[in-house]
């Protein structure tokens, strides 16, 4: 059998696992990443002939998965929201990042007797959430939306941070001194500030390039290859030119998802690639998932249980010291990140895919490379499983998820009453154009009120017997009401009417008012 035979064939395999696990997370209330890793374990115990041994690379997971599921990510989050949570995102995603591989590092020194560079090196490539596992996850809970884009836009940028502290630490690991590097400091926060900022203008660029060229045409199929060339190109161009390729996708995602679909893309291609690109975010995210449990080795993960341990402490005081210390410092500036939402960033800050991509491209003979691996492992599926697994109940526990029974029954109703309402509307106009007699006319008014009404009452009904369900609607009204003021004030900020110091006061203010809204309805 040949290579592309071989390849083709696990591919198919993989996808035929990955649909049978999603058709059965219908019937089972485990979300359907974890449980591709969890049958991904099973699997790896058991030698099906039909089942080749595959191994994750980190070019598979660098170069073909990644630039997919990050620009999926930033197509789909808007500017205005980032910007918005900017203070705490970038806290999390810069100074969060170097705390954590410093208190991590700490622990593994004293505790295990690692060597600095080794320990530190363990807390640069754990240290950072995965977009793969924190989107495919959370995004099924239905948090808040600016829960959500603080969630998002940490896992995504801090991917960049990471990177960069990763090679500078391998550097030393693999025996530069300090000494023969001149002022290490220095040349590391240089270092970070090109490679960061390069990867932002190589993206910017081609996000730039490709919402132009979307302009001139109306064609899905066309423009859905522009954004594939435009997501993968970016990647391979940073690389190239030796900047930050996590950067460059997201800023090509963030430009075309934000500008290239508003000036250049009908409706109907807006639909196509939306499509396009949840499919492709769906079968990249099958494949990572599965492929985590078929890789982690149970035996070895025993035979070093103190040191996984030890590790995953390590990584859960540092998630701790950087969300709870951060979220202090600020809520003293910016709108307040409440009590609850600061447990689901501790909690929900899941590891995955970049992490293992990062230990397997470490050097064949650096010291401790197998121990390392280990314990990347045993910390990635102590992440994926536990922390995956308990999210729901936290955020029940919480009163956060909205997802509920009563809340669906409810959304299905207003849907249906909103159709309704459409149809009385359209048949009022169809009436006016004098394309109905007017005894078919209330005949068919008739049977559309009856129908609408009886929706009302039956929403009517929900909202008065269950509180908490009252309580969800204001919180999403206040919301909504929220987003249209603050886009009523950028409105006159751009027509001159309003600073932006003035409406990012505002801004502020406003999302302070939603942050403090009660829990609980005024009792009667």
């Amino acid at each position: 059998m040949n290579e592309t035979h071989f390849a083709i064939e696990v591919f198919i395999i993989l996808l035929l696992v990955a649909s049978g696990v999603a058709m059965a997370a219908k019937w089972v209330r485990v979300p359907y990443t974890l449980m591709l890793v969890m049958v991904g374990i099973v699997l790896s115990f058991v030698h099906f002939d039909f089942l080749p041994q595959v191994h994750i690379s980190p070019e598979l997971i660098l170069l073909i998965f990644l630039p997919a599921l990050l620009f999926e990510a930033a197509w789909n989050l808007k500017v205005h929201h980032l910007r918005e949570n900017l203070l705490p995102i970038l806290l999390l995603a810069t100074l969060g990042v170097g705390l954590s591989v410093a208190i991590i590092g700490l622990v593994l020194v004293k505790g295990l007797h690692l060597s600095w560079p080794t320990a530190l090196l363990f807390g640069a490539m754990i240290s950072a959430t995965d977009p793969v596992s924190v989107l495919a996850l959370l995004r099924k809970l239905n948090l808040p939306s600016r829960l959500m884009t603080i969630v998002e836009g940490e896992s995504l940028l801090n991917d960049g941070t990471a990177v960069v502290v990763f090679r500078i630490i391998l550097t030393i690991a693999a025996g530069s001194s300090i000494d023969s590097s001149g002022s290490l400091l220095l040349s590391s926060l240089k270092e970070f500030a090109l490679v960061v900022f390069g990867g932002v203008a190589v993206g910017a660029i081609i996000g730039l390039v490709a919402s132009t060229l979307t302009s001139y045409f109306d064609d899905h199929l066309l423009e859905i290859t522009l954004t594939t060339i435009a997501a993968y190109g970016s990647f391979l161009l940073a690389e190239a030119l030796h900047v930050s390729p996590v950067m460059a996708v997201l800023a090509t995602g963030l430009i075309i998802g934000n500008y290239g679909r508003q000036v250049g893309m009908s409706p109907t291609t807006q639909v196509a690639v939306n499509s396009f690109w949840e499919y492709a975010a769906f079968v990249v995210n099958s494949l990572v998932f599965l492929l985590i449990g078929l890789e982690v080795q149970i035996s070895d993960l025993l035979a070093n249980n103190l040191s996984v341990s030890l590790a995953v402490l390590a990584m859960l005081a540092a998630r701790l010291a950087a969300v709870y210390g951060l979220s202090w410092v600020t809520n003293r500036f910016a709108a307040p990140i409440p009590g609850p939402w600061q447990h689901i960033l501790f909690w929900g800050g899941l590891r995955g895919s970049l992490s293992i991509a990062l230990v397997l491209s470490l050097p064949k003979d650096l010291p401790d490379r197998s121990l390392l691996v280990t314990m990347i492992f045993g910390s990635i599926v102590f992440s994926l499983l536990v922390q995956g697994l308990t999210m729901s109940p936290l955020l029940r526990w919480l009163k956060l998820t909205r997802l509920d029974t009563q809340l669906k029954e409810y959304e299905l109703l207003q849907s249906q009453l909103l159709a309704e309402s459409s149809a009385l509307a359209e048949l009022h106009n169809l009436r006016a154009q004098g394309r109905l007699t007017e005894r078919i006319y209330e005949s068919i008014r008739k049977e559309v009120s009856a129908a609408h009404e009886a929706l009302s009452e039956r929403m009517a009904g929900l909202e008065s017997t269950d509180r908490a369900l009252e309580q969800q609607l204001r919180r999403r009204i206040h919301h909504h009401l929220t987003d249209v003021k603050k886009g009523r004030l950028r409105e006159l900020m751009q027509e001159g009417m309003l600073s932006e110091s003035t409406f990012r006061e505002l801004s502020r203010q406003l999302d302070q008012r939603e942050a403090v809204q009660p829990d609980t309805l005024p009792r009667e």
